[in-house]
């Protein structure tokens, strides 16, 4: 912005004290100091905003260039299925139809994707399957209980108590 040297705003400093006076100079100074906070904010959201409607902008011709390109490309897969197509069915031409999975155009019967088909498995059936030993040695729960009833499982017997 403006380039202010030391000398330059002792300069300022001084006619300031001079104008001004010294009891009002505090309250100028803060005010001045709100006032160029202010405008900086004031620039650096023009600026902000500039630059994201420039990148906005280099978005858009992106996703335009993106999107013809993704169009030369289906229509160059398009008529590269469509030759296919066409040397197939002049290849096939002279061969019966016997043995083969093609109707009588010389395409496919089912063009369609195969359906999605859940592979029906349950996972308190498999955890079920398994045998109590093997449950018993790894430590797996087969009966919920209680804490109090756990620690009284687990509590060390008296040495008082006959045996």
């Amino acid at each position: 912005m403006i380039d202010l040297g030391i000398s330059k705003l002792a300069l300022i400093g001084a006619v300031a004290l001079i104008v001004i006076g010294p009891e009002k100079l505090p309250r100028v100074a803060r005010t001045v100091g709100a006032l160029l906070g202010k405008a900086q904010r004031y620039v650096a959201d023009v600026k902000s905003e500039v630059s994201r409607s420039m990148e906005l902008e280099e978005l858009k011709k992106m996703k335009d260039s993106v999107t013809s390109a993704a169009r030369d490309v289906e229509q160059s897969v398009q008529s590269g299925a469509s030759d296919f197509e066409k040397s197939w069915s002049d290849a096939t031409a002279g061969l019966d139809g016997s043995g083969s999975s093609y109707d009588s155009s010389g395409t496919l019967g089912s063009l369609e994707p195969p359906v999605y088909k859940h592979p029906k498995k349950n996972w308190r059936l498999k955890q079920k399957a398994m045998p109590q030993w093997y449950k018993a040695r790894t430590g797996v729960r087969t009966r919920t209980q209680s804490g109090a009833a756990r620690v009284a499982r687990f509590r060390p017997r008296s040495s008082s108590a006959p045996r």
